[in-house]
């Protein structure tokens, strides 16, 4: 693993410290345990097998880390930014059009970070200051509190009690763990709420264990492979439909980029640089495309976990992908976890995604941002209302997210609008004396 001069002390482990094998373990499979849901939910909803997804986002890590010479903390699991594309095209043609859109998703990918690579990422300071990322942090949490709270509530899509405090029960557990422990037990609080949640969930009877019954031991993923499994042919609909989308998730990796520089205190634009982290993920979902699974992207659960337990290790994050790959070859443990209730995650995420966004408020508070300033809370107000609404542009079948429009949204009015407004302007100039004609 690389060496450097720099050691953040807020960290428990930094990015670059080797847990001892027990520890490292428990962790990794903390990160594994937060993402599982949501990588297997993707293939599920599509009519994948969840097993390939889990397959493909293991090794898709590696890529990325190998690419990014193993110095960002990041997981990249199965990206939702697809999900609808993914299942017109499976409807109308199957897989083999999926891959071939993901593929050329992943190169857009690569013609980006090729250009990058050659104008260089100075501007990325320029279009991205505090004001800007601050909100686009906050924004980035808070955009999936209804995911967290649906997760909590509801059975079947209506409100069920049961499920509600399971959900409250992991929350207050794992706080208790965090607040009241010390040493490893805190470091591991997300995995031991998550057991915890899991436990009262069996002894109330809402976890169904008939998948764990029907999976073997051993399986292998359904891999699709191009020419062994399919014959090429091509998709022009395929490609036009999920190549626009690599741009959306690209402005989401740059904001979970700039939470990781936050919680990491490093410049990953800079270094490894961001031409290497699109690359990564790029070079990920054409390897996703080319196994028969979904494409990835970097994942905000994960960055919350790194948030909570300031383990900021890759060899912890390795650890998961490992865990992922193997997992994805056992049937029996890959359907455990996948049992456990939506109520559990649901818990989770309330800290979770809440701790991204209060990492948000944390730059705004470093950077000393000041909101008397009529610029700073303008960009502010719009870039939070506007993602945290869920506001989305919709032109046929592309689709802005909330956090891509946001983001995009408080670039351009940092971009454009004046240091100080007119009014701002007069009031500095009547102190010192003059007057404005």
């Amino acid at each position: 693993m690389n060496k450097e001069n720099f050691h953040n002390d807020d960290a428990i482990l930094d990015v670059y410290e080797k847990p001892n094998l027990s520890q490292g373990v428990l962790l990794s499979l903390q990160h594994l345990f937060a993402m599982f849901g949501s990588t297997v939910l993707v293939p599920i909803l599509v009519g994948l097998d969840p097993s390939i997804a889990l397959l493909a986002s293991g090794v898709g890590t590696l890529v990325h880390m190998i690419l990014t010479h193993f110095k960002i903390p990041a997981y990249l699991g199965s990206s939702f930014a697809f999900i609808a594309t993914m299942q017109a095209l499976m409807k109308a043609d199957g897989y083999p059009a999926i891959a071939q859109g993901a593929i050329a998703a992943g190169l857009v990918y690569l013609v980006v970070a090729y250009v990058v690579s050659k104008i260089g990422s100075a501007w990325v300071d320029k279009v991205l200051p505090p004001i800007v990322v601050g909100p686009v942090i906050i924004v980035i949490g808070l955009s999936l509190a209804t995911t967290a709270a649906n997760d909590a509530m509801l059975h079947n899509q209506k409100y069920n009690l049961i499920y509600f405090l399971v959900a409250i029960f992991t929350l207050v557990v794992t706080l208790c763990f965090q607040m009241f422990f010390k040493g490893f037990t805190s470091l591991v609080s997300i995995l031991l709420g998550i057991i915890c949640g899991y436990i009262l969930s069996c002894c109330l009877g809402i976890v169904n264990f008939s998948g764990v019954a029907k999976a073997a031991w051993f399986t292998f993923p359904a891999l699709d492979v191009p020419i062994i499994s399919y014959k090429l042919k091509l998709y022009p609909a395929a490609i036009l439909t999920m190549a626009p989308i690599s741009f959306v998730t690209m402005s989401e990796h740059m904001g979970h980029i700039m939470v990781l520089n936050s919680l990491t205190k490093r410049d990953f634009f800079k270094n490894p640089g961001l031409h290497r982290t699109l690359l990564g993920d790029g070079l990920s979902t054409i390897t996703a495309g080319f196994i028969g699974g979904p494409p990835t992207t970097s994942y905000g659960e994960n960055i919350g976990v790194l948030a909570m337990t300031k383990v900021h290790s890759v060899w912890v994050l390795a650890g998961a992908a490992v865990f992922a790959i193997i997992f994805s070859f056992i049937g029996k443990i890959a359907a455990l976890i996948e049992s456990i209730p939506m109520p559990v995650i649901g818990g989770i995420s309330f800290l979770l995604f809440g701790t991204i966004a209060s990492n948000g408020l944390k730059i705004l508070v470093d950077d000393k941002v000041d909101f008397s300033e009529k610029r700073n809370l303008l960009i502010a107000s719009v870039i939070m209302v506007v993602g945290i609404g869920g506001a989305y542009l919709q032109l046929g079948n592309f689709q802005l997210t909330s956090v891509a429009l946001s983001t995009i949204l408080g670039m351009i009015l940092n971009g454009i609008l004046p240091k100080h407004a007119a009014i701002e302007q007069q009031q500095l100039a009547e102190k010192e004396g003059t007057k404005i004609i």
